[in-house]
């Protein structure tokens, strides 16, 4: 009895990870409006498309003129008959208390900060975030343990709401909290990237199943958790395919990348960015990245795939950009017991087949995903080149406006194609052996 006790204590579960059961990694119910004291920084970040197309951004976010220069923070609530009149006071943060508060807060300084930085594009990138959206920034960003930059945890997973609570979560459903230059394409793109994230969710339920099924050798129980995920992988696959119906590639690669890039690896901003009132040294950050989705790091670990060293140190730096139980949950389903070696271990026909399929699925998924970024970055790309040596006018396109330094690149900093292609190479060797000859032979 104390033996079976003590194994049920040991069970593997997600319920100390943030993860919801209705909605995975989703922040669920994200609210909307900050308490009164922060309307300054809600005016300003629900209008970052039309103030950065207007140029106004920057004169709206920097400091008041030095005659009316703040010596300390407002500490008590700050009200104005029109909040845009004025720039934007030095806010503190102390008042935000709660998870979803501070969620919410770090969301809106992250638009501001991109839409702040990248307002003239790569040609005047600024080398300073000014105090009073830097100090703010970097105090959230402490407090939930995320960097200063925004980051896959607020622009998808913390950015939506329903338009009809009562309607479907789908893309006609759903609408940003706050949003990015480019339209009816950056909203698809968050948002088609949430349903993603959805679409994985029987995954993610199935992970502890399968861990606590390899502990106790239930054979069949792996099996099945494994052909649910495997579901789960090819249902993200089909997620992922409505990036062609709700975004456009000329408007994503000529408008909408610069501002999900960073300053990390990126040649507009060498240097990287002085938050002023944190430190004088400049800091680096990576720009938003798909590699900072939990999802397939949770999978990487559960399915055994070992990436080399490039590619694994880029991922691993990824996970610096997760919530940090998300980023512990990854952790620990690494120290579980292998689950490739104990498929090996048994001679259960359906259970290697559950596991080639989901190694399959996973293969797949990683592929489709190097299919999408080849139309909405490689082609483009290739199109602006091609428009640049042939001395037409660049504006006359919208992939004209695209930065030329983020060509090759990933708004996360990595040379994108090699990456990807690389990650999806080495996704084949989880196959079980005899599989893994076979797919190197015919690829």
């Amino acid at each position: 009895m104390a033996a079976a006790e003590s194994d049920s204590k040991s069970l593997f579960s997600l319920d100390s990870y943030h993860v919801s059961e209705e909605l995975g990694f989703i922040l669920p119910d994200p609210l909307e409006e900050l308490p009164p004291y922060y309307q300054p920084w809600m005016d300003i970040a629900l209008r970052v498309p039309e103030l950065v197309q207007s140029h106004e951004l920057r004169f709206h976010v920097n400091k008041v003129s030095e005659d009316n220069k703040p010596t300390k923070t407002f500490e008590k609530p700050w009200f104005s008959v029109d909040t845009l009149s004025v720039q934007m006071p030095l806010l503190s943060s102390q008042f935000l208390q709660k998870h979803r508060e501070l969620r919410l807060a770090h969301l809106a300084l992250s638009v501001m900060t991109m839409g702040y930085a990248w307002q003239e594009g790569e040609n005047n990138p600024v080398e300073m975030l000014p105090h009073n959206l830097a100090v703010p920034y970097w105090e959230v960003s402490q407090r939930l343990g995320l960097p200063p930059i925004l980051t896959h945890a607020d622009a998808v997973l913390a950015n939506w709401r329903k338009k009809d609570p009562e309607g479907p979560f789908d893309v006609e459903n759903l609408a940003l909290l706050v949003s990015l230059p480019g339209g009816d394409s950056v909203r698809g793109f968050f948002m088609v990237t949430l349903l993603v994230e959805l679409a994985a969710l029987p995954a993610l339920r199935n992970i502890p199943t399968v861990i606590n099924g390899v502990r106790c050798g239930d054979t069949e129980a792996v099996a099945r958790a494994l052909e649910d995920i495997s579901q789960s992988l090819q249902d993200m696959t089909d997620a992922l395919k409505l990036m062609h119906v709700y975004v456009e590639p000329s408007i994503f690669y000529g408008i909408m990348r610069i501002y999900l890039s960073g300053w990390k690896d990126n040649p507009c901003m060498p240097k990287g960015l002085v938050y002023e009132g944190v430190q004088t040294e400049p800091m680096e950050f990576s720009g938003g990245s798909a590699a900072q989705s939990s999802l397939l790091h949770c999978f990487d670990e559960l399915l055994g795939v070992k990436h080399e060293a490039k590619s694994g140190a880029f991922l691993t730096r990824m996970r610096n950009y997760m919530p940090p139980a998300h980023k512990q949950l990854i952790q620990d389903i690494s120290l579980q017991p292998s689950l490739k070696s104990f498929v090996q271990q048994q001679a259960s026909e359906g259970l290697h087949e559950a596991f080639q399929q989901c190694v399959t699925k996973l293969l797949g998924l990683r592929s489709y995903h190097i299919n999408v970024v080849s139309r909405f970055i490689t082609v483009p790309a290739a199109r602006a080149r091609q428009l640049r040596n042939q001395s037409q006018d660049l504006e006359a396109e919208t992939i004209g406006t695209a930065p030329t330094a983020l060509e090759e690149r990933g708004t996360g900093g990595s040379c994108i194609m090699t990456f990807l292609k690389t990650v999806r190479d080495q996704t084949k060797e989880a196959f079980l052996p005899e599989t893994s000859k076979e797919m190197n032979r015919h690829s």
